[in-house]
């Protein structure tokens, strides 16, 4: 008889050998719409302007994308804490570090740019 006769017995071992699994249907359907509603509601903040402070809305938006990561790499990356011996524990911790890096940095130098180049209102009728 051939191989394909009969089912490989270890086949699940060989697939949790790693202690990672593959996503269902129901995972990436969950994922998706976490990423929509986690994308809508920073953009319905932006657009009615419901936070009256610009920086708090920054803050709630760094928030929300920092969120959305988490989402994408738990349930489109698979990470958990059991596969790869907590090595995805670790990315998730590095990479939750680089995005709050950028994301405060680039707010830090639009905030900077918006400050020192943009002319001042009372400068406006001095200009040439």
């Amino acid at each position: 008889m051939s191989d394909h006769a009969h089912p490989n017995p270890h086949a699940k071992d060989h697939h949790d050998e790693h202690g990672g699994s593959h996503g269902s249907m129901r995972d990436y359907v969950i994922g998706f719409l976490l990423s929509v509603i986690l994308t809508a509601i920073p953009f319905w903040l932006v657009m009615t302007h419901a936070i009256a402070d610009k920086g708090t809305t920054a803050i709630v938006i760094m928030a929300f994308a920092i969120v959305q990561i988490v989402v994408h790499m738990i349930y489109f990356l698979h990470m958990n804490t059991k596969s790869e011996g907590g090595w995805t524990v670790m990315a998730l911790i590095f990479t939750i570090i680089i995005v709050v890096i950028a994301l405060s940095g680039s707010l830090w130098v639009m905030h900077h740019l918006n400050t020192n180049m943009m002319p001042m209102v009372h400068d406006m009728g001095q200009l040439p």
